[in-house]
């Protein structure tokens, strides 16, 4: 019952761990980086652009499974700095809108390569 997910349209896992992991009709999605999914680098800096990648990222392994944004039943969401939060809000509104998952945000003393914001996520078919 237990599938490792892996899709080359996000960044490739940079430590042991599978990019998600499908159990039954369920889909749980590692922490997703601002990472260009083609060079595995990190996009500019701003709060904005950064979660927006990582939004993107997301949905690749969504659509990997035939999912999509609609079926996040909850995120996790990692800042840098709570002082990104409304801008960081603006861009993951763009993404869920009224379908909106549970969440929580918390910031964080430091993310993997430096990144602003990190989100990792449980879905359901």
């Amino acid at each position: 019952m237990r599938t490792k997910v892996n899709t080359m349209a996000a960044p490739e896992a940079i430590g042991p761990y599978s990019q998600a992991i499908r159990y039954g009709d369920l889909l749980f999605v590692s922490g997703q980086l601002p990472l260009d999914p083609a060079t595995n680098s990190m996009v500019e800096a701003d709060i904005a652009k950064q979660t927006e990648q990582v939004l993107k990222n997301l949905g690749a392994v969504l659509e990997a499974e035939g999912m999509d944004y609609g079926n996040v039943l909850r995120c996790t969401c990692f800042l840098a700095d709570m002082a990104d939060f409304a801008r960081f809000n603006e861009v993951y509104a763009q993404y869920f809108g009224e379908s909106a998952p549970s969440r929580e945000a918390v910031q964080v003393a430091r993310l993997p390569k430096d990144a602003r914001v990190e989100i990792s996520a449980i879905c359901g078919a």
